[in-house]
């Protein structure tokens, strides 16, 4: 045991020292940014997260007069850019913006990853987007219902932008629903995998809704269902999957921006409020609809649970189906 001087001035020292770091921490934050800040998009270039990535980058560079460079790193469903940012420095210079699955999917997916999802703490839940189920006009479905009913018993296949992506998981969810085999054809990318439904070489897909539109609109897809909670806005007299009591099949892609855990909470916060601001201003807005992505903004715990019940429900059909990527 300590003499009680001793004890007092251990104690003197270790507050000394505890107020010196939340100081030093306070000043950090309020510095936050001081330098020029990296947010690498861990999905192909030209989507709704590299949009979202400038998007946000260009209202910071505008706010704070600091550089904002947005730097694509697409690879490994989204692992390449994911590892990168969760290895890096948690100061905030370096931010992920991506979809859920990397951290939802990934984890039950990949044989090995080169980080942990709990490397990486979800900054906001920026946006959702659903999925069309869209059919060949060939195969004769004119509803959701009818497609439930045949499936189990009529050899069908169903086309994705390759193994482990949202239409891949979605048919999986469907499959796993009605108790059907409907067979998982992978393209490599959505465009090919909607051009497949067009020639009739798959009978549908479950796939990215602005993909889908231009040729529900012309008659050369048939639309069931959207698998959004909300109607498109494209499509507005498709039901969504839980109006017509299929709530099983309901799936959204979640777009997250992401930190290295450990990131200062005022930074965390001085984040949240700039990629809000960014989003929320009416021209953004206006080029979210023609994307069809629904603003969310979930922060937080209620953020991190979202992605928890993500994986939580995800994790057994991805067993069940043994789906897998070396």
């Amino acid at each position: 045991m300590f003499a009680p001087n001793v004890r007092r001035v251990i104690v003197a020292a270790i507050s000394v020292g505890l107020m010196t770091a939340v100081t030093a921490a306070s000043a950090f934050a309020q510095a936050y940014p001081a330098k020029p800040i990296k947010l690498i998009n861990n999905i192909p270039a030209g989507g709704p997260s590299d949009f979202l990535a400038r998007t946000v980058g260009e209202h910071i560079t505008a706010t704070s007069k600091q550089p904002v460079v947005t730097d694509n790193r697409a690879g490994a469903g989204g692992n390449v850019g994911a590892d990168a940012v969760a290895k890096s420095a948690a100061d905030g210079y370096t931010v992920l913006f991506g979809i859920d699955t990397t951290l939802t999917v990934n984890p039950h997916l990949y044989s090995a990853m080169p980080f942990k999802a709990d490397d990486l703490e979800p900054v906001i839940v920026m946006a959702s987007s659903g999925l069309l189920v869209g059919v060949h006009p060939g195969t004769g479905f004119k509803t959701l219902k009818e497609l439930v009913s045949a499936a189990p018993k009529r050899p069908l296949s169903f086309s994705s932008g390759g193994s482990g992506s949202p239409g891949h998981l979605a048919v999986a969810l469907l499959n796993d629903a009605i108790g059907a085999s409907v067979q998982h054809v992978p393209y490599k990318g959505n465009t090919p995998a909607v051009t497949a439904v067009l020639s009739g070489e798959v009978e549908g897909g479950i796939l990215a809704t602005p993909g889908m539109l231009p040729h529900v609109k012309s008659g050369k897809i048939t639309p069931l269902a959207v698998t959004s909670r909300q109607r498109s806005r494209g499509a507005p007299d498709v039901p969504t999957v839980s109006e017509l009591g299929f709530n099983d099949l309901r799936f959204e892609v979640l777009y997250v921006a992401s930190v290295p855990k450990g990131t200062p909470a005022a930074v965390v916060q001085y984040l949240q409020k700039a990629i809000a601001e960014a989003l929320n201003r009416p021209q953004a807005q206006a080029q979210l609809a023609t994307m069809e992505l629904f603003y969310e903004g979930a922060t937080g715990p209620d953020a991190s649970k979202r992605l928890a019940d993500n994986s939580t429900r995800y994790a057994p059909v991805i067993k069940k189906t043994g789906m897998k990527v070396d």
